[in-house]
């Protein structure tokens, strides 16, 4: 009898202590990404800005509520299928509690089912294809990134005026796509006149261009080419077929500061951008700036800024969990929720989980010299409140 009772007792206190022991282990989050590939750049310091943005929002101890967070680095190397396995290593035999990533949009696509099936938190951050919190969408995906409609409504607030002709160049794949969707549908006054898609690895520019001088040269009024690209390749080598004969200008949206050092041969070039390290006056950008020179003597990129905004969403959530990783409570917890980030407040908004945000207007200073940094002046904050950010999933 005595012996029956222990082992009762042994039975019940076991059960009793199970759900403390299963939230007392690692918060395990997995970051799925190129850290080689054709995106590596933006990888690497979607990395860096995600473990100083963990750092600054765990104040240093990288725990929340006792657990320890602890963070696995997957190599998508830019490729759909990969991304797409790597994800279904990390929710089973890695036992992640939530995934960040990927860096590519075709690579983000193919990795929403996964989390899906595994039932489990997909933050993506910075993939931009609209599709990925629209068509594409299910309810485990989060973006602290920002989509294709917020860089086409803001990059149109710079050149949408009456008597513009523009032609677009693009990638041809989800982003390039996408991005090209969405600044047609965000143009109200001035004229989309051609789009032109190229290879994402193309290096030779030259036929591309002349089709899109072809369909300007002879137009009356301002004509502008506006150009949508991301990793490899430097499309701004179009300017070498002399556009300025044509009066033909250049109009893009932001980029990683080495890539943005070919928009000082372009005095005068407005468009908007995600992040852009000298425009936000908070204390989190502060201290990101400020640490980031100190570490890696450079200030933050990009998508340094799209990695620690990814950990403070993460943070955030999990701090009003009091820690509890169960995949329910943080979508009810992160659902309409604010957070802070240097780039100022996000929101996910409830119907598709993509972060509303600020973007900003920049034009590139008179006076910028060529070879050097990008030198950009801040035209205005765009708030979140001042583009009408279209729902696009079928919830």
């Amino acid at each position: 009898m005595q012996r029956r009772f222990l082992v009762a007792l042994a039975a019940l206190a076991a059960a009793l202590c199970a759900p403390a022991f299963g939230q007392s282990g690692d918060i395990r989050i997995a970051h799925v990404y190129s850290k080689t590939g054709p995106l590596e750049a933006y990888g690497k310091q979607t990395q860096a800005g995600l473990m100083m943005g963990l750092e600054y929002a765990t104040e240093g101890t990288m725990r929340i509520n006792g657990r320890k967070i602890v963070v696995v680095e997957k190599d998508d190397q830019g490729k759909p299928d990969l991304g797409k396995s790597l994800l279904a290593t990390a929710y089973s035999d890695d036992k992640a509690d939530i995934a960040v990533g990927p860096s590519s949009s075709g690579v983000a696509l193919a990795m929403l089912p996964v989390a899906e099936e595994y039932k489990k938190i997909l933050l993506v951050e910075p993939a931009v294809a609209d599709s990925i919190t629209g068509d594409k969408w299910n309810k485990y995906i989060f973006r602290t990134g920002r989509n294709s409609s917020q860089d086409a409504i803001s990059n149109a607030v710079a050149l949408d005026k009456p008597g513009v002709n523009i032609a677009t160049l693009a990638q041809d794949y989800a982003f390039g796509r996408d991005g090209v969707k969405a600044f047609k549908e965000s143009v109200k006054q001035a004229h989309i006149v051609h789009e032109e898609y190229l290879p994402a690895n193309t290096t030779d520019f030259t036929a591309g261009a002349q089709r899109l001088i072809d369909k300007l040269k002879d137009l009356p009024g301002r004509k502008v080419i506006w150009i949508v690209w991301a990793g490899a390749g430097n499309p701004f080598k179009i300017a070498d077929l002399d556009l300025k004969r044509y009066g033909i200008e250049i109009a893009t949206g932001g980029n990683i500061l080495p890539a943005m050092v070919a928009y000082n041969q372009f005095p005068g070039m407005e468009g908007a951008t995600y992040y852009y390290f000298g425009f936000s006056k908070n204390l989190t950008n502060l201290w990101l700036v400020t640490n980031h020179y100190t570490r890696f003597k450079s200030p933050p990129d990009f998508f340094t800024a799209g990695g620690f905004s990814a950990a403070m969403a993460l943070v955030t959530a999990l701090k009003k969990t009091n820690g509890d990783t169960n995949t329910n409570k943080l979508i009810s917890t992160m659902e309409g929720m604010s957070f802070d980030t240097p780039k100022g407040k996000m929101t996910f908004r409830k119907e598709d989980h993509q972060a509303l945000q600020s973007m900003y207007h920049f034009r590139v200073a008179p006076g910028a010299r060529a070879g050097t940094m990008a030198d950009l002046y801040l035209v205005k904050e765009i708030k979140p409140e001042e583009m009408s950010l279209p729902i696009r999933n079928r919830r």
